[in-house]
């Protein structure tokens, strides 16, 4: 872990929690939060005022 110094004290750094998958839902669009498991899906493609994108 790494020290901080501020004002001539030592401080560490709290250790992080684990993080947790959520799923979004935004006008019927599903979206997670996990970049895993986006990546498993492959490719996605989007569309945006009837043009499709392929990220």
């Amino acid at each position: 872990m790494t020290a901080l110094l501020y004002r001539g004290h030592t401080y560490e750094a709290a250790p992080s929690a684990p993080k947790v998958c959520v799923e979004l839902t935004y006008r019927r669009e599903h979206d997670n939060t996990c970049r895993q498991e986006l990546l498993r899906e492959g490719q996605r493609t989007l569309t945006y005022r009837g043009v499709t994108y392929t990220k």
